[in-house]
């Protein structure tokens, strides 16, 4: 397993070693130790989800507020998704700040979002099962958003408005400008 930073602090992009052989192959997808060795973390993930969604599904941009926190490790099973962290930490010289990334079966990376960042994707294959492990336990009563489409974070979900599958929560998402203290 290697890691590369990205432009925000703690947003890390995890490579894993992938043996190969006539048969098919291996992947060790995590190892607490060698995660937290490689990424200078004490992160415990307690809770693993996963989601099945077809092409144009936006799920995001989530997150938990204050005390319910969390970091995520996310990756593809299966499809490609286009992954997106946006900095909500108010203190941080990237506040506000996003990085994206095509996650995919064929690529097998793996993207580090740390807490006090929102998170989201879209499906930009046929299909996508995405994995995610979190180092804090969902808070329902701690959840929070910003509208995928805020024009102050100017994202590039590749595809078009109009191909686009968003839950009626998330369209009413509030804007970046909107959101308060977070807590972070």
């Amino acid at each position: 397993m290697t890691i590369e930073h990205t432009p925000l602090e703690g947003c890390i992009i995890i490579k894993p070693n992938i043996f190969t052989d006539e048969r098919g192959f291996f992947i060790e997808t995590f190892n607490q130790k060698k995660f937290n060795d490689l990424t200078n973390t004490n992160s415990i993930f307690v809770q693993d989800n996963q989601s099945y969604s077809k092409h144009g599904v936006m799920r995001g941009l989530h997150f938990q507020k204050g005390g319910s926190a969390q970091a995520k490790l996310v990756r593809v099973l299966k499809g490609e998704v286009l992954d997106v962290a946006v900095d909500l930490r108010s203190g941080s010289k990237t506040y506000g700040q996003h990085f994206s990334i095509r996650l995919s079966d064929s690529n097998n990376l793996q993207l580090l979002v740390p807490r006090g960042f929102a998170h989201g994707f879209v499906v930009l294959s046929d299909g996508a099962a995405f994995q995610y492990k979190c180092d804090n336990y969902y808070d329902k009563s701690a959840e929070g958003g910003v509208h995928y489409a805020d024009p102050t974070l100017a994202i590039d979900w590749i595809l078009s408005n109009d191909q686009l599958i968003v839950a009626a929560k998330d369209i009413e998402l509030p804007a970046f400008e909107d959101i308060g203290e977070l807590g972070f």
